[in-house]
């Protein structure tokens, strides 16, 4: 089913950001996968699925706010979709921390959940 959202630039930029996320989780997994002298891995590992389970999860919340035919369940699902990104950056930040060369790419990585955060405002205001 081919859907086409009120909010196309909302709707691209959450795609964008899976896809970014889904590279970044790749890179990060090569760095953080290995184990210490223990033999125990680096516990930072498992915030690279987080963040493409948060971010695949930016899309279908879009969709079920903007299908909704009464309000409460729309503000539900764009609360929902707040808490998503909260997450999102949150993971990120946590991920900086992380001994990993790939701290540049979770910056950019949080600059666009920034300006989805913007884009994220507004379409709230047209629910």
């Amino acid at each position: 089913m081919d859907y086409t959202p009120r909010n196309k630039k909302l709707y691209a930029k959450a795609l964008d950001i899976l896809s970014l996320s889904r590279n970044i989780s790749d890179y990060l997994i090569y760095d953080l996968a290995h184990l210490d002298d223990l033999g125990n891995e680096d516990p930072n590992i498992y915030f690279t699925g987080d963040i493409v389970r948060h971010s695949n999860s930016l899309a279908p919340e879009i969709i079920n706010a903007e299908n909704k035919p009464f309000q409460e369940e729309r503000i539900q699902h764009a609360y929902s979709l707040v808490h998503l990104t909260e997450r999102l950056y949150h993971t990120c930040e946590r991920l900086e921390r992380a001994h990993s060369n790939g701290k540049d790419f979770l910056i950019l990585l949080r600059k666009e959940l920034k300006k989805f955060r913007r884009l994220q405002k507004n379409w709230m205001l047209s629910l």
